[in-house]
């Protein structure tokens, strides 16, 4: 073994042995290695093959569908990070180790826990590095993304549906002896929006002093915008403070201005992976006006797991570096099975546990994060077997 040999990265690291370089330096190539393999992949099952369709079926062009490919990776890159990190570690360890390498380095009095640090920090590094993709470029990309495709394509059909969109508004007044209190000053509601027309509309509008309004009207257009929707067929009635009638307005059309916050509930038609924490926790604000607890229920969970995936590469790096220092595995062709036996039983055992969140089993929490935590101990546990 010629550690001496490697200073790949001088001394910008301190505190970085000769041998922590080396074991850096085993890592890089099969990291780089996987995230190829597995992005590829992952891009020809997941977009590829579907693009492939739209271009001899549907007649979307040619550069259209590259542009719409090349979007689409960051979301594939973002899964391929843990993937890859599993395979480097793995590998590098399982090569150590089938040199006697390992054997070497613990004669001297390295232990199995200080052989692994490389690993951890690799790791630590990937994982901030897929939090970043994970949340500022992959959901703008795949955003972006769709949208290109349904221009292209000239969808007609909306891509998604609300119902019972219901929007409370309130204002605070001041009471006689001074004290402030929240009071109701709109409530709207909309049976149906089918992405391009609200249908079933009621609006309570008590934000004037002098008179109150109840607006119905069968359907109503808006303009998302400037925060205006032209209302259909309805009727607008006038109601003093005192409960008095005033007047009774039939309406074919009429421009009325709408507060933000239910054109957002009714416009938020973005998907759960075109969204980042910012975005996913302002609909979630949004999500607990309408009541449908199913819903806010999957958005913790989607929001959590965003969270927790990150994390998964520090698993892996940890599960990676266990299994490498273990004397039975040798060889490449091993490394690269037990990879996937160990990413198929973790996305599997994920799915399970995010399926259960969803149905309310799990809390939110414990659904995005009992794989990390099991597979986390599951690492720790093969590091004590491994240093025995």
């Amino acid at each position: 073994m010629t550690l001496s040999n490697y200073n790949y990265f001088g001394s910008s690291f301190p505190g970085f042995s000769v041998m922590d370089r080396y074991i850096s330096r085993e890592l890089i190539m099969p990291f780089l290695f996987g995230m190829g393999l597995f992005t590829s992949l992952g891009i020809a099952i997941g977009t590829l093959f579907d693009l492939v369709r739209k271009v001899t079926e549907s007649g979307l062009v040619l550069h259209i569908a590259v542009k719409v490919l090349l979007l689409k990776m960051p979301e594939f890159i973002v899964l391929a990070f843990p993937m890859a990190v599993l395979l480097a570690s793995l590998m590098a360890y399982s090569r150590l180790s089938s040199d006697s390498e390992l054997i070497a380095l613990r004669s001297v009095g390295v232990n199995v826990y200080r052989l692994v640090i490389p690993a951890i920090i690799f790791s630590l590094l990937i994982t901030v590095l897929t939090f970043l993709f994970n949340n500022f470029v992959a959901p703008a990309a795949n955003y972006q993304a769709t949208i290109t495709l349904e221009r292209a394509l000239n969808e007609e059909e909306p891509a998604f549906k609300e119902e019972n969109i219901f929007y409370p508004e309130y204002r605070k007044v001041e009471a006689e002896n001074g004290e402030k209190r929240r009071v109701l000053s709109r409530l709207f509601y909309a049976e149906q929006f089918n992405g391009k027309e609200m249908q079933g509309l009621t609006i309570l509008d008590r934000s004037q002093e002098e008179v109150n309004q109840i607006i119905t009207a069968q359907s109503a257009i808006c303009d998302f915008g400037d925060n205006t929707c032209d209302f259909f067929n309805g009727t607008i009635y006038l109601i003093a403070p005192d409960g008095s009638y005033r007047n009774i307005v039939r309406f074919e059309r009429q421009k009325l201005q709408l507060p933000k916050t239910p054109l957002n509930l009714a416009n938020k038609g973005r998907d759960y992976n075109e969204m980042n924490l910012v975005q996913s926790y302002e609909y979630l604000n949004i999500l607990r006006l309408s009541g449908d607890e199913k819903k806010i229920r999957k958005l913790k969970v989607r929001i959590q797991e965003k969270i927790a995936l990150p994390f998964v590469c520090l698993v892996m790096g940890v599960l990676g570096a266990a299994m490498g220092c273990r004397p039975q595995n040798k060889g490449k062709a091993t490394s690269f099975g037990i990879c996937v036996v160990v990413i198929f039983s973790y996305y599997l055992l994920a799915f399970l546990t995010s399926s259960m969140g969803i149905l309310g089993v799990f809390s939110p929490f414990m659904a995005a994060w009992l794989p990390n935590f099991f597979g986390l101990t599951a690492g720790g546990l093969l590091l004590v077997k491994a240093a025995n």
